[in-house]
Parts: C-alpha cells; structure tokens; sequence
C-alpha cells in the first residue's frame, strides 16, 4: 500500500493482519515515544512483522553488530492485540501527511480500528507538568480515557505526522489519540519515556514491567544521541517548539 505526494513516497509491507490497535513511536525531538516504543518491542517480546520504506528522503539504515534492518518496522504478537510502529526515520512536517497517509490507507485496508501515538514535546514546563497528556478524537476519549488517569492538553497546535493522523481520525471512524509529555534536552529522556510507558500500560493493561528502562537506555544513549543529531541538524527551525500549551 503505498501514497504518492511527490517527491516523498512511502510503501509499507506487512506479513499479517495487524492488531484492531496500532501504537506508534516516531523519530522527534527527545525520542521520547521512539524510545518508549522500542522497550515495550523489547519487554513484550514482539516480532517483526512487516516495515516501511521511503522514497524522497534522506536514506539512513540503522544496523546492529553488523545486521542492517529497516528504519521504520512493525511489531507484533499472535496472543497481543497490539501492533507496534518503531521508526527511526526522521521525517520532516512537509512530508508528514505523505507519511501518515500511507500508513493510514493500510490500517483502513487492513481494519484497524484505532492509532495511538506516543511523543516527546520540547516546551518550558515546570515539575508539576512530568506527566503525560493526551489529544483525542472524541471516539477514542470515550472508549479509551474516560476512566484513565491523563489529563487533556489544554491548547495549541498539532503538525507534520502527528496532525494528519489527527486530522484523518477526525473525518473518519478511526480512533486517534497523540500522548504527549514534556522532554529535556538529554536524548534519551528516560523519565519522559517512563511516562509514556506508564499511560499506556495503564490505559492498554499490557502489564509492562519498567524496572530494566534505565538500563535499557543506557545501552542505547549513544545510539539515539547520534540520532538525535541528525535530526536536530535537518529540522532546523522546529515547528513542535511551538505546538503546545
């Protein structure tokens, strides 16, 4: 399945049909989501599935002792109804509805019912914002969150990836949902990871055991902090400075 935007094109593969959720983490500053992603891959046991290429893009292959592997691959388990997008691209907020289009023309294809996505916000905050905070269709508020313990963001505005999601959960019946906390400056932020991890184990029940994060991320800092420079150097002037209040 595949949306063609010129000059940016994405196509993704996929062995099985995927889980009535899919819960995604992307390559945005902090690596918050892309790093709470990735351990719940790792602590669920989940297996690759499928994964996305990109045309139009800087190319990166991210490997590991010696094993190249897709920057953007799908994850999951027979006995978890949850698929899992782990993406290690960074894709700028001009090719983000190009991006989001052709996941989202799949997950129509395939019956997903429902997107959740997890992300690192750089916004000045004080202790009393450490906590995730959620935008939401109303469909997926009223099946997800309205017994969970996260609050609304109180206002601003969604762009690139993110907001075409929003926006395709707006005029469809898919459930869209972006959690969102704020992020420092060390890459990763394992506190804001831990957040992430912590609502969606509450909100999903999947019992995710968050003990070995630091650990974890430890093993992984220099990796994601090199990544984390890439992206720093090709976003600029990023537009998610100014998303959020």
């Amino acid at each position: 399945m595949s949306a063609s935007r010129l000059p940016y094109d994405f196509h993704v593969s996929h062995d099985t049909d995927p889980s009535d959720t899919l819960l995604a983490g992307f390559s945005t500053f902090g690596l918050a989501g892309l790093t709470a992603v990735d351990y719940l891959v790792d602590h669920l046991e989940l297996e690759e599935r499928g994964h996305i290429t990109a045309d139009g893009l800087p190319a990166i292959t991210p490997f590991e002792n010696g094993r190249p592997r897709h920057h953007t691959r799908l994850f999951s388990r027979p006995d978890l109804d949850l698929t899992v997008l782990v993406s290690e691209l960074f894709v700028p907020a001009a090719a983000g509805k190009t991006f989001s289009d052709a996941i989202l023309d799949w997950t129509e294809t395939a019956g997903v019912e429902e997107v959740a996505i997890l992300s690192g916000v750089p916004v000045p905050h004080g202790p009393g914002q450490h906590r995730t905070f959620y935008i939401a269709t109303d469909d997926y508020r009223e099946s997800r969150l309205t017994e969970a313990d996260v609050p609304p963001m109180g206002n601003g505005f969604l762009d690139g990836t993110n907001a075409a999601f929003v926006e395709r959960g707006l005029s469809s019946s898919l459930g869209v949902c972006v959690y969102v906390t704020p992020v420092h400056a060390q890459v990763p932020d394992v506190e804001a990871a831990l957040r992430l991890i912590n609502t969606v184990d509450a909100v999903y029940d999947l019992g995710v055991e968050t003990g070995p994060l630091e650990e974890f991320a430890g093993r992984v800092e220099q990796y994601y902090g090199e990544l984390a420079e890439r992206i720093e150097a090709r976003e600029g002037d990023s537009a998610e400075d100014r998303m959020y209040m």
